[in-house]
């Protein structure tokens, strides 16, 4: 692997990198990126098959947002969230503009997605005045206070006990079905049934706000059955309560669309962001607020404030983000990627029976990686000491100048909006031959 030895052992000491023990870490030095590549400090390229951390929708170096950045260094760095700032009227504009609400939005800016998903608890209850706050258990929602409570997984276990009220279930996961079923149809019914049990013994209406990935993240790539989302939409109408996606990961064309709202045609009453907003060039986060409830602060003061909300470097790139992905048709574009993932995965399928599954949506797949595809044992355990065998198969792809990531025995397939399809069919080659390395040595 290329890297500076001076460097990787000065950040081997002194950094610390989160999620994983820090014993024996290796990684490539990255000095810079082009387009869909990272490049390492030896001039190494490796094709970023991950988006970053599915965040980096407009690929590295876009020219139209370096420049805005540069612009707005040469203004001012800084200004405090209660003055007012060009680039953040324009960008919240522009947000309201793409937004699923016809009544259109406003929205509070935070630093990242972990941030919003605290504030947006805050101001779900405050607007309601009930205290409870329903979560699935298979989600990431960030790991800051309140976020990392709201996280369904592992990741939580070293928050605990964490903040009050969250009530957790279970969510749609057909292939490995929590609810015995067999069928989309009977998981997504016995979902919404476990729901409405769930809420049955909470009192729905001491529930505030149910928070959803519409589609779930890291922890590997789950779309739900058809009619979920909207049985969500209705038994939310149902109590009175607000119904929030968290769209941190999905948004900004990842599936396909603005936002994976519009892409499965369901409303929410918020949705939290971050990401790709930047393209993740730079820290920016938010809340945005359908009008009909923005507008209750009108009268009452927000219920909250950061010394970097707005920020205005942040949100002069998120503007020129923005408007490069509506001038290039970029929200679109995943539709035609995801085109070429399920062709492409396809046939890595019918090659490698540890494909237990391939799924996704959009620029937004993932591959579960299983020892029998009888049994369905994963090829890892979740919630096991480490990483295993996986740790091979994502050395192998950098090997390959590849990078991506992955949790437990999911690896992602995330690549940018705007790479190219050669591009792609290069770094599933890649993918094919690590699976390949991977499956002798086990």
């Amino acid at each position: 692997m290329s890297q500076s030895p001076d460097i990787a052992e000065t950040h081997a000491k002194y950094v610390l990198t989160p999620w994983v023990a820090q014993g024996g870490l290796r990684a490539p030095v990255i000095d810079r990126g082009e387009g869909s590549f990272l490049i390492d400090e030896q001039g190494k390229r490796y094709f970023d098959l991950g988006s970053g951390l599915i965040a980096v929708n407009l690929g590295h170096g876009h020219p139209k947002v370096v420049a805005a950045i540069k612009a707005q260094a040469d203004k001012i760095g800084y200004s405090a969230p209660g003055l007012f700032n060009r680039a953040r009227a324009e960008l919240a504009e522009e947000l309201s503009k793409i937004s699923p609400w016809k009544e259109g939005c406003r929205t509070f800016f935070t630093t990242a997605g972990a941030e919003a998903n605290d504030d947006v608890v805050r101001l779900a209850r405050n607007l309601t005045g009930r205290m409870k706050v329903l979560t699935a258990y298979r989600s990431f929602h960030g790991s800051t206070g309140t976020s990392v409570t709201l996280t369904g997984e592992d990741r939580r276990w070293g928050g605990e006990p964490g903040g009050y009220g969250v009530v957790r279930f279970f969510a749609p996961y057909t292939y490995r079905s929590p609810f015995y079923a067999t069928t989309e149809k009977e998981e997504c019914d016995r979902a919404l049934d476990h729901l409405k049990r769930v809420l049955l013994h909470e009192d729905p209406k001491r529930v505030a706000a149910l928070l959803i990935e519409p589609v779930v993240g890291s922890n590997g790539v789950i779309t739900y059955p058809d009619g979920y989302l909207q049985g969500l939409r209705a038994i939310c109408d149902e109590h009175g309560i607000l119904l929030v996606f968290d769209e941190v990961m999905t948004g900004f064309g990842r599936t396909g669309a603005a936002f994976a709202a519009q892409r499965f045609g369901v409303t929410p009453d918020m949705m939290t962001f971050a990401k790709g907003v930047t393209s993740a060039y730079v820290p920016l986060g938010g809340i945005m607020i359908k009008e009909s409830l923005a507008k209750t602060y009108d009268e009452r003061a927000l219920p909250s404030g950061h010394t970097y909300s707005g920020h205005p470097m942040s949100v002069a790139c998120g503007l020129a983000a923005v408007r490069a992905y509506q001038e290039e048709g970029l929200f679109e574009r995943g539709r035609e990627i995801e085109g070429w993932l399920k062709e492409g995965l396809g046939k890595l399928a019918s090659a490698h029976p540890l494909i237990g599954e391939v799924r996704g949506v959009g620029a937004f797949f993932a591959i579960e990686l299983v020892k029998d595809r009888t049994s369905r044992e994963p090829l890892v355990p979740w919630h096991g000491p480490g990483p295993g065998v996986m740790k091979t198969f994502f050395a192998e792809l950098r090997a390959r100048g590849v990078f991506t990531f992955g949790k437990f025995n999911v690896a992602m397939i995330a690549p940018p909006l705007t790479c190219k399809k050669a591009e792609l069919d290069t770094a599933l080659t890649a993918v094919d031959e690590a699976l390949s390395v991977l499956t002798k040595s086990l």
